[in-house]
């Protein structure tokens, strides 16, 4: 069990640096950004990100998925090369066709995504469709082979030449949300040719014999797909609400909330990079089981003190971070931090379902998440604002793990820990609540006493006996290792 988690850990670190380096730079350049970019430019640039996600699910046919699914079912070699060549060749063909039709009619299909016909911003947002479709499948075979320090540097220049040409398109140039856009994903297209160069031995230029075919791997990948695009269409729904019932500032508002969660999004993004390809690599499935109960119950302490953070001292962060009208972005900061966190825990639910190789199941999960999203949204936006979108998140993600582990714990059965589960979200949320509704909002006093019960939720945990003898003596001996060092 120790090595599996050092695997789950090493491997998430990996794949988080990139991503704490894009945090840091984004968080050090927001205050550039928010000052060159009016809350409406921010929030247009935003929500079309979003789109080209949502696109880029789509149009993957989950190819990426069933790579990392299949990959150690073939033989080590030229058999794993096949797989992969099939792959890349397979979602190259699909995004080039996509950008091209989609290129040509850029004009209309802008005004039906903003509201407003700008061909050049959505034509940029294509190049940044096909960069980052092609991008995650090159990424996908550095994490099943755990190449970790390839993605390492690949990520890091990636998050580099984009932060670079970002703040020079938008902070010195001045272009507005168009070069927010293409700061994005120009950086991503080097990137990704460079990691194809690297890569051509092993992409088809000389594996011998015939590419695999595709039809198995769409048989496990398209069933993703539906779940997949209806889970992240929660992150286009509530900003394209936002967007046409309110403003394109209260979107951009919304948009900021999300960049802050940063950290929740930091570990639910290593989370999922890192937790796939472990889990389907153990082939006992009572250990496997065990893992699944332990991971889930210390995934939600980690991740439930980071949005018990951002619960009480998330005024502070968006002063801190964030231009003056911006500062209605900590109205939804809670919210959102709590719906990434949930997401988490709805990864560890597909993987039970992938495991058993049945892939059906998610969509009515994700569907019923969407249906009480948008059923909440027109409920709380009008009086809560961006809160309530917020909420709604928060609402969707409920409803979609309830019924995806209807669904799926006759699958592949886990016991999850139930009680410590409890335990730990009743300490998480009561800190939490009360800091937030008897503490002041304001001054060095409210942040001092905020954090100071921020501080004694991990005291709470071992007060009342959270954790187990042998964790205490894990964590001790870590510490020794530590003052070792």
């Amino acid at each position: 069990m120790r090595s599996l988690f050092t695997r789950l850990l090493t491997g998430g670190a990996a794949y988080q640096a990139s991503s704490i380096a894009s945090a840091v730079l984004a968080l050090v350049t927001l205050p550039l950004y928010t000052r060159a970019l009016t809350t409406a430019d921010f929030g247009i640039a935003e929500t079309l990100l979003t789109f080209i996600i949502l696109a880029s699910i789509l149009l993957r046919l989950g190819l990426g998925e069933a790579f990392v699914r299949y990959y150690h079912a073939h033989e080590a070699g030229t058999e794993r090369d096949r797989l992969a060549a099939t792959t890349v060749a397979a979602v190259l063909g699909i995004t080039t066709a996509a950008a091209l039709v989609l290129g040509a009619a850029a004009g209309p299909l802008s005004t039906l995504l903003l509201g407003f016909e700008d061909a050049g911003i959505l034509r940029i947002g294509l190049l940044g469709l096909w960069a980052f479709t092609n991008l995650e499948i090159a990424y996908a075979l550095l994490r099943v082979e755990e190449r970790r320090r390839a993605y390492l540097l690949a990520s890091l220049a990636n998050v580099l030449l984009t932060v670079g040409l970002t703040v020079t398109l938008v902070v010195v140039l001045d272009t507005g949300a168009r070069g927010y856009l293409a700061g994005n994903y120009v950086g991503s297209t080097v990137v990704l040719l460079a990691l194809w160069w690297t890569l051509h031995d092993r992409l088809g230029g000389q594996v011998p014999g015939p590419r695999v075919a595709l039809a198995p791997l769409l048989r496990f990948g398209v069933p993703t797909v539906p779940a997949d695009a209806t889970v992240f269409a929660l992150n286009v729904i509530d900003r394209a609400y936002l967007l046409r019932t309110q403003s394109a500032a209260a979107a951009g508002l919304f948009a900021l909330s999300v960049k802050l969660a940063t950290a929740v999004i930091l570990a639910v993004r290593g989370f999922q990079l890192a937790w796939p390809p472990l889990v389907y690599s153990i082939t006992d499935d009572e250990r496997a089981r065990r893992f699944y109960a332990v991971v889930t119950t210390w995934f939600v302490v980690v991740a439930g003190l980071v949005v018990a953070g951002l619960t009480l001292l998330g005024r502070w962060v968006v002063r801190l971070l964030a231009a003056p009208e911006y500062f209605e972005a900590h109205e939804a900061l809670p919210w959102v931090a709590l719906g990434w966190a949930m997401y988490g825990l709805f990864l560890v639910l597909v993987t039970i379902g992938g495991r058993a190789g049945v892939t059906t199941r998610n969509f009515p999960a994700a569907l019923a998440g969407v249906v009480v999203n948008v059923a909440v949204l027109v409920v709380l936006v009008e009086p809560l604002g961006i809160a309530g979108a917020g909420i709604a998140l928060v609402a969707s993600y409920a409803v979609m793990l309830v019924v995806l582990h209807l669904l799926t714990r006759r699958l592949f059965s886990v016991s999850f820990e139930w009680g410590r589960l409890a335990h730990a979200v009743g300490v998480l949320a009561g800190i939490a609540v009360a800091g937030e509704l008897l503490l002041p909002t304001a001054g060095l006093q409210g942040f001092v006493l905020r954090a100071l019960a921020l501080a004694a939720i991990p005291v709470a945990l071992l007060g009342t006996g959270f954790m187990r003898p042998e964790e205490r003596a894990g964590l001790a001996g870590l510490a020794r290792r530590r003052r070792a060092a």
